[in-house]
């Protein structure tokens, strides 16, 4: 068996979920030993779709008049897709009867969550849906002195400075409001925000938040990789994720894998998988104000529960799951 990963447009994709998602899928497959390729010119036997474009959807076709399986990666919901781009909530019962289209063409779905697999079940779609997590290479975000001193050199953060890391793009939905009143209430600490979107196809409240309506105790870092933000993972005292709707969130996976203090907005994406034994979990600005007070100070410790978390979702793993898939789908 061989296995083709798909994803259009990667140049654009590249620093978004789902652009990671396939470079895990990638290692995932590696790890286990899985032939895949990612040009669609070569053999395969299956073709695993991760995105909705044009190219995607002639790709769908020119496979299944051949005779070759089609899996379709949920990755986008109606959901998730609402409070991101401007005019986002206007056409997302648009942009959900255009994701059916794509599902419903596949012979098979895989999606990282029971619970975004409710929502895709939800849409009508009666294919099989698999719940695969994208996965989370343990080995990148064990802790690490020297890249803990890059993060910190990098910021010019003192020994002493506390500080708090999110991680996403420039999207309401992912609570970024939320983030500047938090830090508002908390100036001691530093709070800094990694990720990126143009700002012109983000609304205008949005963009002025991120340019210039905050504290000066917050700084929107951009797209960092590498040493800096795998320093940031395991050297920051908390990261805290108030997303409003996920998916799953690789982010969460990686702090995770950190043995990072969480501090999450307590939503049902995490049902199942994450819960106040692993994460500081709460509703509002007073509730994560309170929640990161609690880690600051010391009284929160969840971060070995955390990392068994993230154990129980690693490469090696997610790839043992995703070969499953294929085969019965195969067969």
């Amino acid at each position: 068996m061989k296995v083709l990963l798909y994803l259009e447009a990667e140049h654009y994709l590249r620093k978004s979920g789902i652009g990671r998602a396939i470079k895990h899928q990638e290692r995932a497959l590696e790890a286990v030993g899985q032939a895949y390729t990612t040009d669609p010119s070569d053999d395969y036997d299956l073709v695993h779709v991760n995105t909705y474009g044009w190219k995607s959807w002639r790709l769908m076709k020119k496979a299944k008049k051949a005779g070759k399986k089609v899996i379709m990666h949920g990755h986008s919901t109606e959901e998730d897709f609402r409070d991101s781009f401007i005019g986002s909530n206007l056409i997302s019962p648009l942009f959900k009867w255009y994701l059916c289209r794509f599902y419903t063409k596949a012979d098979a779905i895989i999606t990282p969550t029971a619970y975004s697999k409710s929502l895709i079940t939800g849409y009508g779609i009666d294919k099989p849906i698999f719940a695969v997590s994208n996965g989370i290479d343990l080995s990148r975000y064990q802790e690490s002195q020297v890249k803990e001193q890059v993060f910190r050199e990098y910021f010019d953060l003192s020994e002493d400075q506390p500080v708090v890391i999110c991680a996403g793009l420039y999207f309401k939905r992912k609570g970024i409001e939320d983030f500047i009143k938090v830090a508002e209430q908390l100036p001691h600490v530093r709070f800094i925000w990694f990720g990126e979107t143009n700002k012109w196809v983000i609304p205008a409240k949005i963009r002025q938040v991120v340019t210039k309506n905050h504290p000066t105790n917050v700084t929107f870092a951009g797209y960092i990789k590498g040493d800096v933000f795998e320093g940031a993972m395991s050297g920051a005292d908390a990261f805290f994720f108030p997303s409003k709707e996920e998916t799953e969130g690789i982010v969460v996976l990686e702090a995770l894998a950190s043995h990072q203090h969480l501090v999450l907005r307590d939503i049902p994406v995490y049902q199942g998988w994450l819960d106040a034994q692993s994460a500081e979990l709460a509703s509002d600005v007073a509730g994560f104000v309170q929640a990161l007070n609690k880690v600051l100070a010391g009284k929160s410790n969840k971060t070995e529960a955390g990392y068994a978390v993230a154990q129980s979702r690693s490469i090696e793993k997610i790839g043992q799951e995703l070969v499953a898939v294929y085969q019965e789908v195969l067969d």
